[in-house]
């Protein structure tokens, strides 16, 4: 395995949730941890900031740079390559982590949600990647990983929340290209849990505290995304990978630990 080690990891939306813990994780093994994001004070429904988040990795073991970044904005993301390369010295690791959620049929998807989700979705994901690729180009390991599913034409998912699925799927397509672009260069994969993870999005838009009861912890993409990241970019790219998939290869096959309500049967996620 590669050491993190003094590896910059920029993160995008990493304040709370998913990329708050993978973050977590790598600053424990000594990576630097960027947080681009959006929340600067926080909000009644949604825990954390930027600086809070700072805070927490620095105590993980990181140096960590909080940057408001919202990223649809070409200028603000630019400026936050700039700020971690000026800082840092480059970029290792790109975790596409951002992302806009609306569940509505189409009927009932105002337009100005529709596109909040393919501005942050798709179109954010591809222009991150973009300005962070020359970065990656120079590292020793690079790699981008994209919290995205796997592609699959089944209408079902289709027919469900249209919207919401273009705005996943662009993603995802954007793990399929830049894979073969940059084939032996970098690795660029994807990453989606089995189940329900609980995080704010699920809460406060899938079904309350129920939902989180039959959710697992974050823990569980953290330790899938480790796990991933260190492979060799250059040779372990082009996969959609499934948290608990990626865990039984690496040995762990109880997974008992993440669940938040071990009691209760755990919801599966969207997409598989």
């Amino acid at each position: 395995m590669t050491t993190f080690k003094n590896k910059t990891v920029f993160i995008t939306g990493g304040t709370r949730g998913i990329g708050l813990e993978i973050g977590k994780k790598l600053a424990s093994e000594g990576a630097n941890i960027v947080i681009a994001a959006k929340t600067v004070e926080p909000q009644p429904k949604l825990e954390g900031t930027i600086y809070t988040a700072a805070k927490e990795l620095e105590e993980a073991g990181a140096q960590a740079l909080p940057i408001h970044c919202d990223i649809r904005f070409e200028e603000q993301v630019l400026d936050a390559v700039k700020q971690t390369v000026d800082k840092f010295g480059g970029i290792d690791i790109l975790i596409n982590n951002a992302s806009a959620i609306n569940l509505s049929p189409t009927l009932h998807l105002p337009m100005k949600r529709y596109d909040l989700m393919q501005e942050v979705n798709g179109r954010g994901t591809f222009m991150v990647s973009q300005k962070c690729i020359p970065y990656l180009l120079k590292a020793e390991n690079p790699h981008i990983l994209t919290l995205s599913p796997p592609l699959n034409l089944n209408p079902r998912w289709f027919g469900a929340h249209l919207g919401y699925t273009i705005a996943k799927y662009n993603m995802s397509l954007c793990v399929l290209g830049l894979a073969e672009e940059f084939k032996g260069k970098i690795g660029v994969n994807a990453l989606w849990p089995r189940t329900t993870i609980a995080t704010a999005a699920v809460q406060n838009l899938l079904g309350g505290d129920e939902m989180i009861r039959r959710s697992r912890k974050p823990q569980i993409i953290a330790d899938a995304a480790y796990a991933i990241l260190s492979k060799d970019g250059k040779t372990t790219s082009s996969h959609f990978y499934i948290d608990d998939e990626v865990l039984a290869a690496e040995g762990v096959t109880d997974l008992a630990q993440y669940a938040v309500d071990s009691s209760v049967e755990l919801m599966p996620d969207l997409f598989l």
